[in-house]
């Protein structure tokens, strides 16, 4: 049995989940979801738990078990809480401009590069620190993916660091061209 599969996925209360077929809805203070389910997966609700079962236990059906389970449990978890990914941008004279459903970076290009957020996704800016831009949404999935494409624009470079960076993610940094100098 799939260790993250056979967890019931707690419902809280202000969520209603409705199952018709091979999809799922979930709706939630923050907004809306919907899923197909694959076919070999089934999902009951029993009271306020959402039960995830699958059809036999070849290797397929027992890897989607674990998947479709994680994927319900981020719905409930994104109309309810929501998810936000927040980055650091580092440098002189990288900054960003959050404005509606856009973001405008300068990172040190001959442009500034303007990002259009695909719908349910908003960009905020840090009250304490201006340089830490939070991405938020209900679909972690979209969150991620969103995040991801503004760190590939200027990703943290080893030698000082700059660029744009997860808050929880390390750079190794690395020795530049002076160490090698001073060894002569």
């Amino acid at each position: 049995m799939s260790r993250i599969g056979k967890q019931p996925i707690q419902v809280p209360s202000g969520v209603t989940v409705e199952i018709t077929g091979n999809q799922i809805k979930v709706k939630g203070s923050k907004g809306e979801l919907s899923r197909d389910i694959h076919p070999s997966i089934e999902v009951k609700q029993e009271g306020s738990e959402l039960i995830v079962t699958r059809a036999s236990d070849s290797k397929e059906d027992r890897s989607l078990h674990g998947l479709f389970r994680s994927l319900i449990s981020n719905m409930v978890i994104g109309v309810s809480e929501g998810f936000e990914k927040k980055m650091e941008v580092i440098g002189v004279g990288y900054r960003f401009q959050p404005s509606g459903n856009k973001i405008t970076l300068t990172l040190g290009f001959s442009h500034p590069i303007e990002h259009k957020a695909p719908e349910g996704i908003t960009f905020e800016a840090d009250e304490d620190n201006k340089q830490i831009l939070i991405v938020k949404g209900i679909d972690k999935e979209t969150v991620g993916e969103v995040a991801a494409k503004i760190r590939s624009y200027r990703p943290p470079e080893p030698y000082k660091g700059k660029g744009i960076r997860y808050i929880d993610e390390y750079v190794a940094r690395k020795a530049g061209k002076a160490a090698g100098a001073a060894a002569e």
